[in-house]
């Protein structure tokens, strides 16, 4: 598959990165850039058919999407793709102040086209439903509507509180939302259903999936439709229909056997996640030996302190690192103790939380490729969706290129970039919901 087939921008690094495993693990050669990449970028990745660009759009308010998205969607234009893909998080989590998935809609949409934009946030894989509308996903302990899902509920930034994605979506754009409900699904009625929404105005249509059934469906409807320009809008599900769709017309093969995650001796981990998914897996690598350091978060309202508390865990983490210890170093290990004292810092020092959150995200990335330069040490991990985007960049990479799979929407992937000391690394960008409770102590062991 040569022809470019789809561009993406990714709204923050984790999500972006699901994309890429998707597509890449189906035999779809695709890449991401951490910007806008330049012809001479590009051409050093001859054969793409998908390419994407990740980004912190998830964290930022709509004055910043102003500012930056109208230059990457020009970008994704550019690639040819008949389908650009605006990644969003499969929890939907998003405000019309943070993240908001309207706003982006609206910048896109007269750049990118469409006579409209299908919606698909269902993704069976990563434990992630639709039906009628309403948003569902899994957890270790079951399936939650997202209203009453025990994270995104409350989620710090941008809890959930509605898990209609119609209801929601309607706070940040005023662009019509139409619906292909379940039932004209499993009935056969979903041609006529699309017409009719088409036909009543509606601009963004959501799209019902709860099973592989459905999700080839979806596929079927966004790729007639991208035979022409299609702006569409979701998580990974995009990809994972997409991908459904093109092996039952036998376009791509039935199976593709990607690349076997194997052991180190040795990783490297930070975490600015406090999830309690994370939290969890946190200590599930340190009662596997793992050394957890704790890092202060709430030293990040101030420079000093902060570039201080950073230096402490690089010398820890080496010391550490000399005794053939596997280290973590993470900002929040208990996440209900650790968000309340760091808002309470970021109030008291008047600092702004995108200011705090950006100096925290950098600082884990400057620890990694110090790592990564005194050890040579060849794979880290670093969780959290909008800390990994912020310690890429930090990093200095220029694009990732997926290794192998080591859980659903967090592949390992290997780090391209013009510094030579970083060019090669092994990394995962893990979002605090995804992955088992032993993702660390996998993501050395291998699987």
């Amino acid at each position: 598959m040569a022809d470019p087939l789809l561009a993406f921008y990714g709204d923050d690094f984790t999500g972006s990165s699901a994309v890429m495993e998707v597509l890449s693990f189906a035999g779809i050669p695709t890449v991401m850039f951490l910007k806008p990449p330049s012809a001479e970028e590009l051409a050093a990745f001859p054969g793409l058919a998908a390419m994407g660009i990740a980004g912190v759009a998830r964290s930022r308010d709509p004055g910043w999407m102003e500012d930056n998205l109208p230059q990457a969607f020009a970008a994704l234009a550019e690639f040819g793709a008949p389908i650009v893909h605006y990644k969003v998080c499969s929890t939907f989590d998003s405000s019309p102040s943070c993240g908001s998935i309207g706003k982006a809609i609206d910048i896109g949409a007269p750049i990118l086209g469409g006579a409209w934009h299908p919606l698909i946030i269902g993704a069976p894989a990563i434990r992630r439903y639709q039906a009628f509308g309403n948003l569902f996903a899994g957890t270790d302990d079951g399936v939650y509507r997202l209203d009453r899902h025990p994270v995104m509920s409350r989620h710090p930034a941008t809890p959930m509180d509605e898990a209609d994605l119609r209801l929601h979506l309607s706070r940040q754009t005023d662009r019509r939302i139409g619906l292909v409900d379940l039932a004209s699904l499993k009935t056969g009625q979903t041609d006529r259903m699309l017409a009719n929404q088409i036909e009543d105005g509606a601009e963004i249509i959501p799209i019902d999936v709860v099973d592989d059934e459905t999700l080839a469906d979806a596929g079927r409807l966004l790729w007639n439709e991208g035979r022409g320009p299609v702006f569409a809008i979701g998580s990974q599900g995009v990809e994972y229909a997409l991908v459904a769709h093109l092996r039952a017309l036998g376009d791509l093969p039935a199976t593709f056997e990607p690349p076997k995650l194997a052991a180190v001796d040795q990783i490297f981990c930070v975490s600015g996640s406090c999830s309690p998914i994370n939290s969890a897996q946190i200590t599930a690598a340190e009662a596997h030996g793992f050394e957890i350091i704790d890092l202060d978060a709430t030293c990040a309202v101030d420079v000093a302190e902060w570039d201080k508390a950073v230096e402490q865990a690089l010398q820890a983490s080496l010391q550490a690192l000399s005794a053939r210890r596997d280290v973590l170093v993470a900002t929040a290990r208990e996440p209900d103790a650790s968000t309340s004292p760091l808002k309470q810092a970021i109030s008291r020092s008047g600092s702004s939380a995108a200011e705090v959150n950006d100096r925290i995200g950098a600082g884990l990335g400057r620890l990694v490729a110090d790592i990564r330069s005194r050890t040579g040490l060849p794979r880290a991990v670093i969780a959290g969706g909008d800390t990994s985007g912020h310690a890429m960049t930090a990093l200095g990479v220029t694009a990732l290129s997926a290794l192998a799979p080591l859980a659903p929407g967090a592949p390992l992937c290997q780090v391209h970039s013009q510094n030579e000391a970083i060019d090669g690394l092994e990394v995962t960008l893990k979002g605090g919901q995804m992955g088992s409770r032993e993702f660390f102590i996998k993501a050395k062991t291998g699987l």
